[in-house]
């Protein structure tokens, strides 16, 4: 089976004449580095969450690292956290000075396992960090209820799940929540990132460590380096927030297309009353994953694996020491999943035809 036809991309970052004209008034205004642009889309963006503070930083992994640090988590501290995510979510810890504790995931949606999270807690335990992996909500009200009886803080890596949502509450809003605006993610400034709280604390600690850890001009009390946004990024995503709804409802009805035409693979699920944005739709492909994704490449469909060496794996890690885990539920994912085109460029004959070739492809 081959094609002819142009190959239908992974992702395809949407960005209009609305983004440029907001890119140019900030040229001309002068004011280009974190400024009135910023702080009107913390508050929007705060507002879209649910939450009280939303505090923009230069990009998903900042945003990590921060909320960390606002959370007391340094030197000698633990934090809980999955293996199967993008390594960010790890290294993060590690430049807080903290031990990444590698927790195994639920078979269901491949997010932290709740279940597994208990046995694994210390006296240097500090903080829990799920992530809402592929945009499916993580089980965070379960999580909080955890980190609520063990006086543990609750880190949300949400970089990959904007308006994502958990028994009818955005992600993001149940602990500290870490966003990025990555051009592949559901929105985007080209990079930068966003952390979102209730806690008055965490946002004023949050804000002071992005800025060299001076709350006062050159008075540094805090360890802080420079994290901020730009108002160019931010004028970016305040013109990507007006669609952000419309483009995760595009990925939703996508995801159900596909659903309902791809019959050959094992295909997502979303836990009943939680809503996922799809930011990735990700089959699980038995037998030859890594031969199937060439065979889609050759009949036009573009594809990519999330992820394809788990974090404890990585040997960054194991030269680190913090690889000695053994999870087997994230390693038989890590050989299986496959991500398809799911954004909310693709036409009805794309979504079909992306059906048809995983049929065709996986069929014995």
């Amino acid at each position: 089976m081959t094609s002819t036809r142009p190959m239908i991309p992974i992702a395809k970052p949407l960005v209009s004449e609305e983004e440029k004209q907001a890119v140019l008034e900030v040229l001309d205004s002068g004011q280009l580095a974190q400024g009135a642009r910023t702080a009107e889309f913390e508050r929007v963006f705060a507002e879209y969450v649910g939450t009280k503070h939303a505090i923009a930083v230069a990009n998903g992994t900042a945003a990590l690292i921060v909320a960390l640090q606002a959370n007391g988590v340094g030197q000698g501290d633990e934090v809980i956290t999955t293996p199967f995510s993008f390594i960010a979510t790890a290294t993060s810890i590690i430049a807080c000075g903290a031990t990444p504790v590698f927790v195994d995931v639920d078979p269901f949606d491949l997010n932290l396992d709740p279940n597994r999270i208990e046995d694994a807690i210390t006296d240097r335990t500090k903080a829990i960090m799920p992530v809402h992996l592929y945009g499916h909500p993580a089980r965070i009200a379960e999580i909080r209820e955890i980190c609520n009886d063990n006086g543990l803080a609750l880190i949300e890596d949400a970089a990959q799940a904007h308006g994502a949502e958990h028994a009818g509450q955005r992600v993001g809003s149940f602990g500290t929540g870490c966003f990025s605006f990555y051009p592949t993610k559901n929105m985007t400034t080209g990079e930068g990132g966003m952390i979102t709280t209730n806690d008055d604390d965490v946002a004023r600690l949050a804000r002071i460590i992005r800025h060299h850890g001076q709350e006062q001009r050159y008075l540094h009390e805090y360890f802080g380096l420079n994290w901020r946004m730009t108002d160019l990024a931010a004028a970016i995503g305040l013109v990507q927030m007006r669609h952000i709804e419309e483009w995760n409802q595009a990925r939703i009805a996508n995801a159900e297309t596909l659903s309902s035409l791809i019959t050959q693979v094992q295909t997502p699920v979303v836990r009943e009353g939680d809503r996922s944005v799809f930011h990735q739709y990700t089959i699980r492909v038995e037998g030859d994953r890594d031969e199937f994704q060439r065979r889609l490449e050759g009949v036009g469909v573009g594809s990519a694996v999330h992820y394809p060496i788990p974090i404890h794996r990585q040997p960054i890690m194991q030269q680190l020491g913090f690889g000695d885990a053994e999870l087997p539920v994230t390693e038989a994912a890590a050989a299986a999943v496959l991500s398809l085109p799911v954004h909310p460029s693709l036409s009805r004959a794309d979504l079909e035809y992306i059906a048809e070739s995983v049929n065709k492809l996986a069929r014995p």
